[in-house]
């Protein structure tokens, strides 16, 4: 199984990116690939600009990978209630490739964490409303409040609770694969 994980950011030190690598190393066996949005940076989404330069060689590599993979596990930051603005160009210029949906049909896992309460539940629901339209097949999603507070580098969700409702999640997402 080939696994695609990747926070929805463009921070350095990403805790989504690290919640999203997370999630994937519990799939033992998979072939992961954690990507880092970064590597993806390309000019912003214009109508414009596609009509004069087309869809960016980064987009279309981006969607390959996409392509390529069994399960996505796609960690969202939170910026004002919503996607950031790395993800959401990405996502815009993935939607420009004919004949495509976005995600490409592929199930999800779909993750967000923050350092506040919310623990990014706005643009969970967010992208829960998007993905029927989107190529992406949300099996489970997750949001794990107080990253800090909850997650440890070593130890993974140390929150008891929390911990406990990820391993359901996950189980459910496994048990999809068989």
């Amino acid at each position: 199984m080939k696994i695609l994980a990747f926070g929805g950011s463009n921070a350095k030190d990403s805790i989504n990116k690290t919640l999203a690598g997370f999630a994937a190393k519990q799939f033992t066996g998979a072939e992961v690939e954690v990507l880092d949005l970064n590597d993806f940076e390309m000019p912003l989404f214009s109508t414009d600009r596609e009509k004069h330069e087309g869809i960016p060689t980064v987009a279309l590599r981006f969607a390959e990978k996409v392509d390529a993979a069994d399960l996505l596990i796609i960690s969202l930051a939170e910026h004002n209630s919503t996607y950031t603005v790395a993800f959401k160009n990405v996502f815009d210029w993935i939607s420009r490739i004919k004949d495509r949906k976005h995600f490409g049909e592929k199930p999800v896992f779909l993750l967000a964490t923050a350092p506040g309460p919310g623990g990014g539940k706005n643009v969970v629901a967010a992208f829960e409303a998007r993905a029927p339209f989107s190529g992406a097949n949300i099996l489970q999603s997750f949001t794990l409040p107080k990253f800090k507070e909850s997650f440890d580098a070593e130890q993974g969700i140390v929150n008891a609770e929390k911990k406990a409702e990820f391993e359901e999640k996950l189980s459910v997402v496994k048990n999809f694969f068989g």
